[in-house]
């Protein structure tokens, strides 16, 4: 029997521990056998021996040894086996990983413990003080996976859908059968406010309890105060382009509807206290144009508020997104003094009240990242599917990093907890 090479030892050792068991070294080379068996088809040949494996009973309440004396799972799995195409979450993992990088680490670790002390507040995720006569569906204590080895029965669990290998999807914790997935219960913004003991965590500053009144009061006056929020507003010179007349007409559109809704705004007695024009802000070249904005009152009692969008200029498509570079705004300063441009995402505080403004395809990339279809009970509006996915994420871009790239040292920017007042999301969905 030929001995497997480093590499194929290496490969066979992590697939096995991915599923909970140790190889000893006579079935290593009995493993790297089978598979020599199945040249074109590797991965698959091996999936099917672990799921043989699966089916093997198991003694102890740890990780199980595999020696050569399997043969049985062997033949099983070299009788049966077909190339598969697809492999679904698996539904009878024992074990997850602990052996991966640092920045999956990262990844589930920063999103984990915020909902987990969250979730450990609820009453019906945390083991009550005293004992009580509870039934399975009166408590859902939450479990390690870790501790699910050796374990029977119906358990809990929370962790991170993440594919650590092609075709493969895992769920992870820190550290089953799993029947059921759903999002971690919704914490009542005044609950979580009250945990937090006054704790800043939108930005801004903590302010005191005479601030907050006084602010409050100065609220209820603004009865008048208003926001205009608009998307995608193509800001580029109306020039004609040459390759592309359509773009041009566009472009031509937009800037003729934006001074549209400016110039009724001039006209009105009370002015909106703030515009907030989101991005992208170019169709094609990435240059703002101000011509709209030359002879408005406007310009004198509004802020303007720019975020950019995923496609304009800037140094990096990571989230969060750094404010316009200022060759492109220092000409549009000069003749809009009260124009502010900020970073995407926005957080904004009106009096008391906290504003997320976000601008992003996010409809389109979380529906195509989508491992199991949502349930129809409720809705079948995707939009509202969407809204649901973000608050009860609190996050308001819950994707691998392999989809929408992450700036963690910032990761903080894109999180809704405690749950904000208004949430606007530019999208390019309807």
């Amino acid at each position: 029997m030929a001995t497997p090479s480093a590499a194929a030892r290496k490969k066979l050792q992590r697939k096995f521990r991915l599923r909970g068991f140790t190889l000893k070294v006579d079935a290593l080379e009995e493993a790297a056998a089978f598979l020599a068996r199945f040249p074109d088809a590797e991965d698959d040949a091996l999936d099917l021996l672990l799921d043989e494996l699966d089916k093997e009973p198991r003694g102890g309440g740890g990780r199980c040894g595999v020696s050569g004396g399997h043969q049985r799972a062997l033949g099983a799995a070299g009788g049966g086996f077909v190339r598969r195409a697809t492999v679904p979450l698996r539904s009878n993992q024992e074990s997850i990983p602990a052996d991966y990088s640092s920045m999956e680490k990262l990844e589930i670790k920063q999103p984990y413990t915020g909902i987990g002390i969250r979730l450990a507040r609820d009453k019906y995720f945390s083991k009550p003080a005293f004992d009580t006569v509870m039934t399975e569906d009166d408590n859902c204590e939450i479990t390690s996976i870790q501790s699910l080895i050796g374990c029977t029965g119906r358990r809990w669990i929370m962790g991170v859908i993440s594919q650590l290998e092609e075709r493969q999807f895992y769920l992870e914790d820190l550290t089953g059968a799993v029947n059921t997935c759903g999002f971690p219960p919704l914490e009542d913004r005044e609950a979580s406010l009250s945990m937090l003991m006054g704790l800043d965590f939108f930005g801004g500053g903590v302010i005191a309890a005479e601030e907050t009144v006084r602010l409050s009061t100065l609220e209820k006056k603004a009865m008048n105060d208003m926001f205009v929020i608009l998307s995608d507003v193509w800001l580029d010179s109306s020039e004609p382009f040459s390759r592309d007349v359509q773009m041009c007409y566009l472009v031509e559109k937009t800037m003729e509807k934006l001074g549209v809704v400016l110039d009724g705004y001039d006209s009105v007695e009370a002015v909106p206290s703030l515009f907030v024009l989101m991005g992208n802000f170019c169709s094609r070249p990435c240059n703002l144009a101000f011509n709209s904005f030359e002879e408005l009152r406007l310009k004198e009692h509004s802020r303007f508020l720019f975020i950019p969008g995923p496609e304009d200029a800037g140094p990096s498509k990571a989230l969060p997104r750094c404010t316009l570079p200022k060759y492109l705004t220092e000409e549009l300063q000069k003749h809009i003094p009260n124009a502010i441009f900020v970073s995407n995402p926005c957080r904004v505080k009106f009096y008391t009240q906290e504003i997320v403004f976000f601008q992003q395809d996010l409809l389109y990339r979380m529906r195509r990242s989508c491992l199991i279809p949502p349930t129809t009970e409720e809705t079948s509006d995707p939009f509202e599917h969407l809204v649901a996915t973000i608050i009860h994420q609190s996050h308001l871009c819950p994707l691998p990093l392999t989809v929408q790239p992450i700036i963690w040292n910032y990761d903080h920017c894109l999180r809704l907890y405690p749950t904000p007042h208004t949430i606007v999301l530019g999208d390019k969905s309807e």
